[in-house]
């Protein structure tokens, strides 16, 4: 299979998009024009809110994507996002979870700015991180410009195989300032969960309590892309996975963070890893500034522990309304 084509960072990729699913190639948008080898076949992605293909044209739509995999015609940026392959493939296979299993309800979207650069920091929980891929399409699908959604990940999730390529393909970065503000300075949605595996492999007994946030890394880092923050607040992933205890040793042996023990995992094997249907409800904050800050702020460790606990507040603010306004776990 040929090598995708490489967009080097600074090649304003956003613009680039917009112009592809425009129907031009470039010419007169200060980009530089798109071969016309590739004008022969357009991508085939088309929104979802425009369903009324005919069985044909999907089927020469497909045809046309397995021809650009194949010969290596396609795009992927300097993290090895693979736009084309996020929306027709990575986001069909997540999104029965998110209609029809887990039925997230999303809340608040227009808080995301429909262009430039935001940082969305929300709480994890689950045992697995479901919370995140779910939060991903609850972004793109609700959000009116469909917006995508880079999440920063553990270093657990670049060692293990498979994971690992398709996370990077799918947009995601390891969770280092660096990155982020790359990210962020490009214009793009940065989505950060501070909780880390802390939150995410906490007990049943501490659900919707929120772990410590860290030292405000995230807050530094919009503040130096000069970014705003949109606090978020994911109700129903707590009850995927209800973690009773934690195997240790076993961690230990494996090199994980935690080994969860729940009602059904693994006293059940492979069936114990089925998810609870629970019903799920992500909530979007009013956004944070960061833009009048000066750029010496990013330094202020007082105006870090202020802005970290004003994110950690409102969320656990709004999980305990969400927690009060839900019927039960499952409906």
């Amino acid at each position: 299979m040929a090598d995708a084509k490489v967009i080097p960072f600074g090649e304003e990729p956003r613009a680039r998009r917009k112009a592809r699913r425009a129907g031009r190639t470039g010419h007169g948008t200060g980009l530089a024009p798109v071969p016309e080898a590739r004008t022969e076949h357009p991508p085939a992605a088309v929104p979802r809110t425009n369903p009324g293909r005919s069985l044909d044209e999907r089927i020469a739509g497909g045809l046309a994507f397995l021809r650009r995999r194949i010969t290596g015609d396609y795009e992927v940026d300097d993290f090895g996002y693979d736009e084309e392959l996020t929306d027709q493939v990575l986001m069909s296979l997540l999104r029965p979870f998110y209609e029809k299993y887990f039925r997230v309800e999303v809340k608040g979207v227009e808080n995301i700015p429909s262009d430039g650069g935001a940082l969305i920091v929300a709480n994890h929980s689950g045992t697995l991180p479901l919370d995140g891929l779910m939060l991903q399409v609850g972004v793109h699908d609700n959000h009116p410009a469909q917006r995508h959604l880079r999440l920063l990940a553990a270093d657990l999730v670049f060692v293990l195989p498979v994971i690992n390529e398709l996370a990077r393909k799918a947009g995601h970065t390891l969770a280092c300032a660096e990155d982020a503000q790359r990210l962020l300075e490009r214009g793009e949605i940065v989505g950060v969960m501070p909780e880390g595996f802390k939150g995410i492999g906490k007990p049943f007994s501490d659900r919707y309590k929120l772990q410590r946030f860290g030292r405000g890394g995230f807050v530094s880092t919009a503040l130096k892309a000069g970014a705003p923050i949109v606090p978020c607040s994911i109700v129903g992933a707590e009850e995927i996975y209800p973690m009773i205890g934690n195997a240790k040793t076993l961690a230990r042996v494996l090199g994980l963070p935690y080994f969860p023990l729940t009602p059904t995992f693994p006293w059940l094997g492979p069936l114990g890893a089925v998810p609870l249907p629970t019903k799920w409800t992500i909530q979007f904050g009013e956004p944070i500034p960061t833009a009048g800050y000066p750029p010496e702020a990013a330094d202020d460790p007082m105006l870090m522990f202020n802005l970290t606990d004003q994110v950690r507040e409102t969320i656990q603010h709004t999980l305990y309304k969400l927690l009060v306004q839900r019927r039960s776990v499952f409906f």
